[in-house]
C-alpha cells in the first residue's frame, strides 16, 4: 500500500486547511500523525474502515475532523482553528488490525508527509 498526502500550506492562526491522503490499495484503520521540530511524531487522529469510529488527540478534539472515501480510497483531515501550536509535518498512515489505535508503532504504511505551518 502507497500513501500520497496533500493539502498543506501556512496559514494564519485561526484558519483552517484540509490534508488529503490517497492510498494506492485497500487499507483498514487510517491516521494520521504530526511531527514538529525537535520532537517525536505523534499521534492526531485515525478512523476505521467504514467510518464508525473516529479518535483524536485531545489537543485536536473539536477543531479537527477526519473522514474517509472509500470509493476514492482517500482520507481527509479537515483542521479548523489552527494555532501555531499545530504546526508541523503531517503523515498519513494505514495499518490492520484494531488494537492501540493511537499507536505509532502498529501502523505498517505511510506518507511522505506534508507542512502545515500556522502563524500567530
Amino acid at each position: 500500500v502507497q500513501l500520497q498526502a496533500s493539502g498543506g500550506g501556512s496559514v494564519q492562526a485561526g484558519g483552517s486547511l484540509r490534508l488529503s491522503c490517497t492510498a494506492s490499495g485497500r487499507t483498514f484503520i487510517m491516521g494520521w500523525f504530526r511531527q514538529a521540530p525537535g520532537k517525536e511524531r505523534e499521534f492526531v487522529a485515525a478512523i476505521t474502515r467504514y467510518g464508525g469510529g473516529t479518535y483524536y488527540e485531545d489537543s485536536v478534539k473539536g477543531r479537527f475532523t477526519i473522514s474517509r472515501d472509500n470509493a476514492k480510497n482517500t482520507v481527509y483531515l479537515q483542521m479548523n482553528s489552527l494555532k501555531p501550536e499545530d504546526t508541523a509535518v503531517y503523515y498519513c498512515a494505514a495499518r490492520e488490525g484494531s488494537s492501540d489505535i493511537r499507536m505509532r508503532d502498529e501502523y505498517a504504511y505511510w506518507g511522505q508527509g506534508t507542512q502545515v505551518t500556522v502563524s500567530s
